[in-house]
């Protein structure tokens, strides 16, 4: 990855080790059991000074106009 690209982390965490499913709008994404699952996403930006999660709860120094 080069500077100025970001990244998307999505994982999905399931209270099962049984398949996933994609639902008719090819989109959404849901335990084939009908268990419990969470999703969450981190988004990462690639800078020249190394990775910053945008997501985070914390600002670095600089970032967002500070």
């Amino acid at each position: 990855m080069s500077p100025g690209m970001t990244l998307a982390i999505e994982p999905m965490v399931k209270t099962d080790d049984l398949p996933t499913r994609v639902r008719d709008d090819r989109w959404t994404v849901v335990t084939a059991s009908g268990g419990l699952s969470v999703h969450f996403e981190h988004t990462v930006a690639v800078t020249e000074e190394g990775a910053e999660v945008l997501t985070s709860k914390e600002v670095s120094p600089g970032a967002r106009g500070n």
